[in-house]
Formats: structure tokens, sequence, C-alpha cells
């Protein structure tokens, strides 16, 4: 991929960058960019685009720090279906929002929009793409956790996604799910079919 609709990749690399610079914290544009790092290390072991891999990293939580009236508003403008779990968790948005943001403002692929949409809870039809950028999110360089088996946790994915990405997803949707109930916090569907599929594809850890 040398072009995106007559636009290089440098360029729309630049124009992304320059555009998260101007409106996320330091904080997320450092995660973002390391997520386009890892997205890129794991789409050269895995034989895809790594310039799709980067400018789809790079690009995955545009839309993250919108506040939660802003993200039902955009949903609203841009006839974005909220689910019941988004309802109460207006968080989640950002991930269809993000999308969207990128379809729009940078011509994103399908494939890309798609792997954006599915960063954060997941997706049954999920390609490699979209696996990439969901355990590239979870793993990139700049994650740390407070607790020692959170980090535990965090390295065994790392482990995995340079050996088998399948396993690396399964075992982050678990220990996410796991997380998650233990929060006593709605579990999104999505997490649960996507888990499901793996299993029934026969990945196991």
């Amino acid at each position: 991929m040398e072009k995106l609709n007559n636009i290089s990749v440098e360029e729309l690399l630049n124009r992304i960058n320059n555009d998260l610079k101007n409106t996320l914290s330091e904080k997320r544009y450092k995660h973002s960019l390391g997520v386009m790092k890892k997205a890129e290390e794991l789409a050269s072991i895995y034989g895809i685009d790594t310039n799709v891999a980067k400018l789809t990293g790079l690009a995955h939580d545009i839309g993250k720090e919108f506040s939660d009236e802003e993200m039902l508003k955009y949903a609203k403008e841009n006839n974005i279906e909220v689910d019941n779990v988004e309802k109460v968790n207006v968080g989640l948005l950002h991930a269809k929002i993000g999308a969207d943001i990128c379809k729009k403002k940078y011509n994103f692929t399908l494939e890309m929009q798609n792997a954006i949409k599915y960063h954060t809870v997941g997706n049954e039809n999920m390609d490699l793409l979209a696996k990439i950028i969901f355990v590239a999110d979870k793993t990139e360089e700049g994650r740390n956790y407070k607790k020692d088996e959170k980090n535990e946790q965090l390295q065994k994915v790392r482990e995995l996604s340079k050996i088998d990405i399948n396993k690396a997803l399964l075992y982050e949707i678990d220990s996410s799910l796991i997380y998650t109930i233990q929060k006593h916090k709605l579990v999104h569907t999505d997490s649960i079919l996507t888990r499901n599929k793996l299993l029934k594809d026969g990945v196991n850890i």
C-alpha cells in the first residue's frame, strides 16, 4: 500500500499524527504511537500490509476523548447505532465513532474501519487486521499496570501475540471478561460471541 485515495501513506500518517497531537491528551497520543508501532510489528510477523496496520493503529483511538455527551451527539448525527450496553457504558462508542471519522476524514477502507470498530470489545467476524489492532491496543510497550497479576497477564498476551494471534486474542478476551465480571460491570455480547467463535474454530491456550 503506497497510497490511499491518491494520498501517500507518509503524508496520511503525518496528517493523522498532527490531528491526534491537537485533539488527544499526551498520554493518549503516546498510546496511539505505541499501538502504531506494535501493529506494524505484528503485521510483519503475520504477513499483512504494514502500512495499513500503521495507519489503523495510529488512528484507532481518534474518538476516545470525546465526552459522553459528545459521543451520543455524534452517534445521533451520524446514524451510528447505540446498543444497550453502550447506552450504559457510553465510552465504548469511541470505537464506532473512530471508524466513522476515519472513513469520512481519511477515506479508510472498510477493512480498516472495521478494525477500529472492533478494537474494544471484539467481533466474531474479525479479520487478521482487526485481530492485530485489538491485540496491539492491549500490548503496546507503554502498557503497564499497578497489579503484578495484570502485568503477568500482559506479558502472556505479548508472548502469545508473536506466536499465534488467535491465542493472544482469546487469552486477552478471557482476562478482560473475568475482570469485568469481578467488577460487576456489563459484559458486551460481542466479546462473548468473539470468544465462542475462537473456541468453535479450535483455538485453545
